[in-house]
């Protein structure tokens, strides 16, 4: 948001979703057609350190967003982003589909969870006529990656960070596998399901999985290894021997055939252009310092639209 600049590009607040009284004074006074809710605590690391934080910002934020959508005429649809880490992960080999069983043994997982038990309740308390005012759906996403991404403890950031400076990063787990995607994949999944749930009453209150195919999953000493390809030497260590203090996943997988019987998406990107376009941007920040990134990251959005148009990938024909 700072290195694009786009605090002035676009009409923004500065908010806590904690606070019920400010967020729907936001909403009533912006008058919105559409929705997407991607505010959260979501990083499971910090869910350990601050559990009360995780559920109170991840559960009471989206149960005061649905109340300000609910006491706003203009809005027709909203998305919500939850988590592909909704799931009970019994780290089966299939893909989790959206009517498997929802949990989490960490807090950001089992508040996510919980998340979506409050979002049901609204759709079937609240919005659960034709003539209702809003539909709402929920998008549940695989790990994403892609320039923009500082966040702590998060493989990309701490390996572009780290080799920048020359450095060498700690892997905890490197043979974790996830279905990793670039961050323009499940935006536009996001974008299709809003435009989809406007027109159909059919599919509001329902859940739709965003994420590679299934063919694409790969670990996360596979990605440090693709990444290489596009930055020389590259450094790590495996510390999975040392003594772990919190619960992480070794397989994850998402189903996503919903997605496209119901809304024609599906994503666009192979891995190994996923891993191209991320480390390009960083690339692209860290050696040649750029201070502001927003014509490189537009030209990205449009160089991926292109790839999909080329694929004939139906939502990119959308109009």
């Amino acid at each position: 948001f700072e290195l694009l600049r786009l605090g002035n590009k676009i009409d923004h607040i500065v908010g806590d979703i904690s606070d019920l009284s400010a967020l729907e004074t936001a909403v009533k006074d912006f008058q919105p057609d559409f929705v997407f809710h991607l505010a959260a605590q979501a990083l499971v690391k910090n869910s350990y350190d601050d559990p009360v934080k995780t559920f109170n910002t991840n559960i009471m934020g989206s149960v005061n967003l649905l109340e300000s959508v609910k006491r706003c005429d203009s809005v027709k649809s909203l998305v919500y982003i939850t988590s592909d880490k909704c799931y009970e992960n019994v780290e089966w080999v299939w893909g989790y589909r959206e009517n498997d069983k929802l949990g989490g043994r960490d807090p950001y997982s089992a508040s996510k969870g919980m998340a979506e038990l409050a979002i049901n309740t609204y759709v079937h308390s609240f919005f659960n006529k034709k003539d209702s005012n809003v539909r709402i759906a929920v998008g549940r996403a695989g790990n994403v990656i892609g320039g923009g991404d500082w966040a702590a403890n998060r493989i990309v950031p701490d390996c572009m960070e780290a080799w920048s400076n020359e450095g060498e990063v700690d892997i905890r787990n490197p043979f974790a596998t996830r279905p990793w995607q670039h961050v323009l994949e499940p935006l536009s999944g996001y974008i299709s399901l809003a435009k989809n749930l406007e027109k159909n009453f059919n599919i509001s209150g329902e859940a739709y999985n965003f994420g590679p195919l299934a063919t694409q999953n790969h670990s996360v000493s596979e990605l440090i290894e693709e990444m290489g390809k596009y930055w020389e030497n590259i450094r790590w260590n495996n510390t999975s021997g040392h003594k772990e203090k919190v619960h992480e996943a070794g397989l994850l997988k998402l189903n996503c055939d919903k997605a496209l019987h119901d809304l024609n998406w599906m994503p666009t990107l192979r891995f190994e252009e996923t891993v191209k376009m991320t480390v390009e941007w960083y690339k692209e920040y860290y050696l040649n310092q750029k201070f502001s990134m927003y014509d490189f990251t537009i030209n990205q959005i449009k160089d991926y639209q292109a790839i999909a148009n080329v694929r004939n990938i139906s939502w990119a024909k959308d109009d």
